[in-house]
């Protein structure tokens, strides 16, 4: 019998190796895995490589993980922004390595992982220093730039419903790169608010197949605060 269900993110994320690449969904504050960042952090893996779209926000977080100086490389689109300070001393300080890689190039680089490409050609970062070292081309009178997919050993997700298969549903916004990094990882654990029964998905609704998926954790809603962030107690 199929069953991904894990009773704990302790357990989800028991196997994860010093060294790994971790994807970390969300955008912004939205659907960002809080729940499996702090296990990651209770875990104690180090070493590792984090992919999110930005680096962090405040102190909790993606932030907090970057804080316990377990994180060697930050690959990310937007990794400055108002309140992204943890992130701004580390790589000021010379602790943190940093990728920048344009958004549309970083889901697209996800998702060619996903697919088995390996790698493809885009106009976007031709001519800048995003360019460098890589290869370029000229196709039909425009330059293009040759990327390489970005593959995890764990992608932490957070979806809204799943079954014990591993099937996934998503809400609204805090969908954004769970579905691609879902299918770039060696291993993805998800979290849920909700736990179907088999059949009770409709089919047509699922956006990440179980497939894709090493575990199901199921936490509670916990109510936020402008921005996105756990309101206070």
């Amino acid at each position: 019998m199929i069953n991904k269900l894990a009773d704990s993110v302790e357990a989800a994320l028991a196997d994860t190796p010093d060294g790994a690449t971790v994807l970390i969904g969300g955008f912004g504050t939205s659907g960002i895995p809080d729940e499996l960042i702090d296990g990651l952090i209770a875990h104690g893996a180090r070493d590792l490589t984090v992919v999110n779209n930005n680096a962090g926000n405040g102190d909790t977080g993606l932030a907090a993980l970057l804080k316990t100086g377990r994180v060697r490389k930050v690959i990310c689109s937007f990794p400055r922004q108002v309140d992204s300070h943890v992130f701004d001393g580390l790589y000021r300080s010379g602790a943190l390595e940093l990728e920048l890689v344009p958004q549309g190039n970083l889901a697209e680089r996800l998702r060619a992982a996903g697919a088995g490409i390996g790698g493809f050609f885009t106009p976007t970062g031709y001519g800048t220093e995003l360019a460098q070292g890589k290869e370029t081309r000229v196709i039909d009178g425009k330059g293009y730039v040759f990327e390489t997919p970005i593959r995890g050993d764990l992608a932490m997700i957070k979806a809204e419903r799943g079954d014990r298969w591993g099937n996934l549903t998503y809400r609204k916004a805090a969908r954004n790169f769970g579905p691609v990094m879902a299918m770039a990882a060696r291993k993805t654990v998800a979290t849920v608010h909700e736990v179907a029964e088999l059949g009770e998905l409709d089919p047509e609704t699922i956006i990440t197949p179980g497939i894709h998926v090493s575990k199901v954790v199921r936490i509670a809603r916990t109510m936020t605060r402008a921005g996105g962030f756990k309101a206070a107690a």
